[in-house]
């Protein structure tokens, strides 16, 4: 059952949004406020975020910004006026769609499918044709190959490779990592990222010395660099 998360501070059009699409098969969450949002949706990981643009205790446009650091869902953001500027900032921010209230049923229905379908087909086309450089990802299967070899990698690494593949040569945060990858917030402390990253590193052939694939950017995170990834010499 499709997940929806619906961010709003309107309790009767929550609840009427919430009620509509539990009436359609779908399993739903409901809050009101950005700080409970952003616990409960790290907590639950829902399929589709349904956001506000305004909420008492904070922006919805900051807080999808926020989100795009890890979750990898659908966002579709409502807003209550007709504002260019408004709607081309939702899509910056990272939502996929926009809605302008009031909102009406079979609208919000038809948005929703229509972006399920885009969501689920993208994963599709990811699962069949993943590849970069020598490096070739079977994710039904949860495998990665360098050329025909499996490099037997383990749920967390694969987890790691897949979300580092996903924004390839862009510098992610030990927050964003941990949070994305093993759905809890970073304490600072914990080390078990690096080793993970540091296994990554040993199966890939990567320098641990001059690492050219799987970079660590001090003060910053990680980036792995696709220049990196096509010129593997193993």
């Amino acid at each position: 059952m499709t997940h929806v998360f619906i961010v709003e501070d309107d309790p009767k059009l929550g609840r009427f949004i919430t009620e509509y699409l539990t009436a359609q098969g779908y399993r739903t969450s409901l809050s009101t406020h950005v700080s409970d949002a952003r616990l409960a949706i790290a907590a639950q990981h829902p399929d589709i975020i349904i956001l506000d643009l305004m909420l008492p205790d904070g922006n919805g446009l900051a807080l999808c910004q926020e989100l795009r650091t890890w979750y990898q869902g659908v966002i579709l953001m409502l807003t209550a006026v007709a504002d260019d500027m408004d709607q081309v900032a939702a899509l910056e921010m990272g939502a996929d769609d926009y809605i302008q209230k009031p909102v009406l049923p079979r609208v919000l229905l038809a948005r929703l499918r229509a972006l399920q379908r885009r969501s689920q087909s993208s994963h599709l086309a990811d699962s069949q044709h993943s590849e970069q450089g020598r490096l070739k990802i079977d994710s039904p299967r949860r495998r990665a190959f360098l050329d025909k070899t499996d490099l037997q990698l383990t749920d967390g690494e694969f987890e790691l490779l897949i979300f580092l593949l996903k924004h390839i040569d862009q510098i992610q945060s030990r927050e964003a990592t941990v949070q994305a990858t093993r759905g809890i917030a970073y304490d600072g402390v914990d080390r078990t990222t690096d080793t993970k990253v540091a296994s990554l590193r040993k199966k890939l052939g990567d320098n641990p010395a001059n690492p050219q694939i799987i970079i660590t950017v001090r003060g910053k995170g990680y980036l792995l660099a696709s220049a990196g990834l096509a010129n593997i010499t193993t």
